[in-house]
């Protein structure tokens, strides 16, 4: 194990394997992890299952998660910076390829990002923090990837999130949501849970019907405890957007029929009003959750505009 440069207490959160990924494995214990809670380190991580019958294009999700830790994807030549990356799953799983492994090629071996794909928990009940378990995943993840950026080739300052459709939402609280909701366990929590920048692809956002994904908004609302009213608009992200939110990438096909483009275009009026700098990209045709390999025509460039937007952000003048 790397030294992480913080006590030894807190430090046996990172579960390593050999430094190097050079290409997109399907198998979780063929890359490093890093576990995100202490206190749940005897809980399932939870079940992963297979949808392809493609052997080339694999579609797996995990479910069930109680411990959740990050997937860590290193390039043999690291830029300094890396993505938290948030997958979707309308809040009733993840998606481990669409949304995950499948940005290998591109960001980690061809662009030289680290990235640290979150295996978060679902809103549930059974969680201490309910409804907004995902948020707390995430903050927790930010603070130990900036702890653990020396280890990694990672500027602590150059460190964006990138989240989709139900993980966009995730990726969009954390965006929004500067002060931790959980206290502090160990060293790594007195960094900032703040991403320098964030990347919403396909997200959702509002929790207001008609533009709400009528699951992610009816599993978020089952979790919580508190007026639906007050709920909705505390999970609504565009509503938080201020002079302290990052930069913004915004991404959506004008023709998706399962999260209506109207949540991005109300996370860019969110920004606009709040003097956000935000890239947005409509696009006419793609559906929902083209992630990379799905993605054709004009679409299919998406990615090499968010390498350009991301190299703008971490680039001084």
């Amino acid at each position: 194990m790397r030294n992480c440069g913080f006590p030894a207490f807190w430090c046996g959160v990172l579960l390593m394997l050999p430094f190097v990924v050079h290409a997109a494995p399907t198998h979780d214990d063929a890359v490093p992890r890093i576990a995100l809670w202490p206190a749940l380190a005897g809980q399932s991580p939870g079940r992963i299952s297979e949808r392809s019958a493609d052997a080339r294009a694999p579609d797996r999700i995990i479910e069930e998660v109680r411990a959740p830790y990050l997937a860590v994807y290193v390039p043999a030549r690291p830029n300094g910076t890396a993505l938290l990356v948030t997958p979707g799953g309308g809040y009733a799983r993840i998606v481990l390829d669409k949304e995950g492994t499948a940005l290998v090629p591109t960001f980690v071996d061809a662009a030289g990002i680290t990235l640290f794909v979150l295996r978060y928990r679902l809103p549930d009940r059974a969680h201490a923090e309910s409804a907004d378990a995902p948020l707390a995943d995430a903050q927790r993840a930010m603070r130990l990837i900036r702890a653990a950026a020396s280890d990694y080739g990672v500027d602590p300052a150059r460190i964006g999130v990138m989240g989709f459709s139900a993980g966009g939402h995730v990726a969009a609280r954390l965006a929004t949501t500067p002060d931790p909701i959980y206290s502090a366990v160990d060293a790594a929590d007195t960094l900032s849970p703040r991403p320098d920048f964030a990347l919403l692809i396909y997200p959702v956002i509002s929790m207001q019907p008609p533009l709400a994904h009528a699951g992610s908004r009816a599993r978020l609302l089952a979790a919580g405890d508190t007026p639906e009213v007050e709920a909705v608009a505390r999970l609504s992200p565009e509503q938080y957007v201020d002079a302290h939110t990052p930069p913004l990438f915004l991404l959506h096909a004008q023709d998706d029929d399962a999260v209506p483009v109207g949540n991005t275009l109300s996370m860019h009026a969110a920004a606009l009003r709040a003097g956000v700098p935000a890239s947005l990209h409509v696009f006419p045709h793609g559906g929902h959750g083209f992630g990379t390999r799905g993605a054709t025509g004009a679409l299919a460039r998406w990615p090499q505009l968010a390498l350009d937007w991301i190299q703008e952000q971490t680039t001084t003048p």
